[in-house]
């Protein structure tokens, strides 16, 4: 698959009235995708938020070719995805999907063998290879000290990012991360967002997030979409939804303490410039007053 790129709108995940219902003609069959529209830009960083049952995990198993529509369409840099295996093996090089909690599926005795087991399936020599893993494992912040060692011997974090690196060793344009921070500890979801930001700002690398974590959607993200039994309800910038309390508390989300503080410091005549999305753009902005 050649990626072509729109060059008035640079489009890299365009769906279109994408419908799917599980166990269909069955008794107990379940509409989980009722007319989805969503526009993903290349190079930016999205939000799919919703609760359990919204259609978030159903959505994003359409992007490289897991699920099919039932009607409706979805196009990666134009082309819409079918389910021809030469097609969806070249998909998956360019739509990268990072599970939920992706340490259960390491299964190797070593990190290498993990990390080049993409690699191994797309023909490339040793060398090439071997690049990849390495380089992949660097840009999750480790190194090649742990080539050798058991993926069942890290800690949390760096088991995730192992697991990460296994498909950023694909080399996708796309990464799409289900809920990346659930259950690591501060210091490993500090880890992970620093990463998810890099891929973004260094290699360019389009981010769809799904995550029930308000503080990393407000941290890492551009825009959000909001799912809710099946359909798109809300699609919008990321400030503008948090500073709408209407809007979430009708959809039953919740707004990152660090963001309240920044909109109640302006309200006591700070003169805040940015949004607080984390805590370093807070503090900045509280020793930017003070001083």
């Amino acid at each position: 698959m050649e990626i072509r790129r729109n060059q008035e709108r640079n489009i890299a995940v365009e769906v279109k009235d994408l419908k799917y219902t599980y166990s269909k003609g069955l008794p107990y069959e379940k509409e989980a995708l009722v007319s989805v529209n969503l526009l993903v830009f290349e190079g930016e960083a999205i939000g799919v938020l919703g609760h359990t049952g919204s259609g978030k995990s159903t959505l994003i198993q359409h992007l490289n070719g897991i699920l099919m529509p039932d009607s409706g369409e979805v196009k990666i840099f134009g082309e819409k995805i079918n389910n021809d295996k030469k097609f969806l093996k070249n998909l998956r090089k360019i739509v990268g999907i990072v599970f939920q909690f992706p340490e259960d599926e390491l299964f190797a005795e070593t990190v290498y063998e993990d990390v080049s087991f993409g690699p191994k399936n797309l023909g490339l020599t040793k060398e090439e290879i071997d690049e990849r893993v390495l380089t992949s494992l660097i840009e999750v912040g480790l190194n090649e000290s742990y080539l050798t060692r058991s993926p069942f011997s890290l800690s949390g974090g760096e088991k995730r990012r192992v697991a990460i690196a296994s498909i950023l060793s694909m080399r996708p344009k796309i990464l799409v991360l289900d809920e990346p921070t659930s259950g690591l500890d501060p210091l490993g979801r500090e880890e992970i967002l620093k990463l998810i930001k890099r891929l973004k700002n260094d290699k360019k690398v389009t981010i769809i997030l799904v995550s029930h974590s308000m503080e990393d959607v407000l941290s890492l993200v551009d825009r959000v979409y909001i799912l809710n039994k099946g359909k798109v309800v809300f699609g919008g910038d990321t400030v503008s939804i948090f500073k709408d309390k209407d809007s979430i508390e009708k959809f039953d989300l919740s707004i990152p303490e660090i963001f309240i503080l920044g909109e109640e410091l302006k309200k006591e005549g700070f003169n805040i410039e940015e949004p607080f999305r984390d805590v370093e753009i807070a503090k900045k902005e509280i020793i930017r007053n003070l001083k």
